[in-house]
């Protein structure tokens, strides 16, 4: 059952079960949104990029985003750079693969952000979204759409942190500017 997520909400990431999530899969969708113009409506093409942020007592540890698909440790991998977005079929045009059993102790936090590597506005996106997913058997847990638009090419999307003995996932959905994760960094550190 998937629990669609307002902004500052939180959701344990314990299974119905009673069980723990051991790997999760933070997906972002998006299209360009079609714009109007002399000659009838056209789309352009939107370079939307996510990151992640291993953080430890709120302080940078690494980041996996398209030019370090990694993370140091491997608990934390990036699908790969989606340069356009989707075609409008629903799925994640760029993904972060957490595992959770391998991501070291001392972090404790991880951020997860979408920028607009291009610089478009949020105003040109649309069916723009967040999801994680129980990468062990698919099932969608939470679904945060990030609507609205606006004058902005970033946001904070969401944070997976150490709760007692399991995570928690928060949808933070706070508007930012900035073409890179870097740019980011201090409309992250609030939220920590």
């Amino acid at each position: 059952m998937t629990v669609n997520m307002t902004k500052g909400q939180a959701i344990s990431l314990q299974k119905n079960d009673g069980g723990t999530l051991t790997a999760v899969r933070m997906g972002l969708g998006w299209q360009a949104a079609p714009r109007r113009g002399l000659f009838g409506s056209r789309t352009r093409e939107i370079d939307l990029d996510a990151s992640a942020v291993l953080f430890a007592d709120k302080q940078p540890i690494d980041v996996v985003f398209f030019r370090h698909l990694v993370s140091d440790d491997g608990s934390v991998r990036h699908t790969g750079d989606n340069l356009v977005g989707g075609a409008g079929q629903g799925g994640d045009d760029e993904a972060i693969l957490v595992d959770l059993q391998r991501v070291p102790v001392h972090i404790d936090q991880i951020v997860f952000t979408v920028n607009s590597f291009t610089g478009q506005t949020f105003q040109e996106v649309q069916n723009a979204f967040c999801r994680l997913v129980d990468e062990t058997n698919g099932q969608e847990l939470a679904r945060y759409t990030l609507a609205g638009g606006g004058a902005y090419t970033a946001q904070i999307m969401a944070k997976v942190h150490r709760q007692g003995g399991g995570w928690t996932m928060t949808a933070l959905g706070t508007p930012a500017n900035g073409r890179t994760f870097q740019d980011l960094m201090p409309a992250i550190l609030p939220h920590l």
